[in-house]
């Protein structure tokens, strides 16, 4: 069964300071528990995706759920994906995209 995803667009942002972080809902979030991989725009998920790997203390379900925002957040940005699992990541390279 597919993981439903939890992410929101919200209003696009470039840099986000800590007091910007802080103000969005978890919704904008890969792993919203968390609050991990804020997913503001293009370049913050093509950074989710290339450091997924690297996020420590979560579940494969926490995971799939994430993978799940992340997909979504891509398809809303226009992010190429090539991965159709989070298993698809870590893997040096993982993909042909130079992307991430």
């Amino acid at each position: 069964m597919a993981t439903k995803p939890t992410w929101q667009p919200h209003t696009e942002s470039g840099k986000l300071s800590a007091k910007d972080r802080k103000e969005l809902p978890d919704s904008a979030f890969a792993f919203p528990k968390q609050r991990k991989a804020p997913l503001t725009d293009a370049s913050h998920v093509q950074n989710a995706l290339a450091r997924f790997d690297q996020v420590q203390d979560v579940t494969d379900a926490e995971r799939d759920l994430a993978f799940a925002n992340i997909q979504q957040a891509a398809e809303h940005y226009g992010v190429h994906m090539e991965e159709r699992s989070w298993y698809d990541l870590g893997k040096k390279p993982h993909t042909k995209n130079p992307a991430h």
